[in-house]
């Protein structure tokens, strides 16, 4: 039987569509129907992100992540562990918005998979 742990990391190694990077950006999160909570956004790409959620959140449930300067974007939660949301755009972000985010907020390190 596997562990969650263990089909993030398996996840983790598949293709994603977008290189990840390492960031720290304080954002605003909503859960579909729920109030608004300050997160930090951990990682970034232009198709999902991982931040922090105190709050038990659930793989399928919709979300709100609101980047400084930024309308709301809607994602789908994708995995949840330890505090620590990983969640899907509904649409990809812009490259333009992107680099923006990127360039505010300071490049860390990209994590691609090989």
């Amino acid at each position: 039987m596997l562990h969650s742990t263990d089909r993030y990391e398996i996840a983790a190694q598949e293709d994603r569509c977008a290189p990840r990077t390492k960031i720290v950006v304080p954002a605003q999160m909503r859960a579909s129907g729920g109030r608004a909570f300050q997160t930090v956004v951990h990682d970034l790409s232009i198709s999902g992100f991982s931040a922090s959620a105190i709050n038990r959140m659930y793989v399928g449930q919709m979300c709100f992540l609101t980047l400084p300067g930024l309308e709301s974007q809607m994602a789908e939660v994708v995995w949840w562990e330890n505090s620590i949301v990983g969640c899907a755009f509904q649409y990809l972000l812009s490259p333009i918005v992107y680099d923006n985010i990127m360039a505010n907020h300071g490049q860390r390190t990209v994590f691609r998979n090989i």
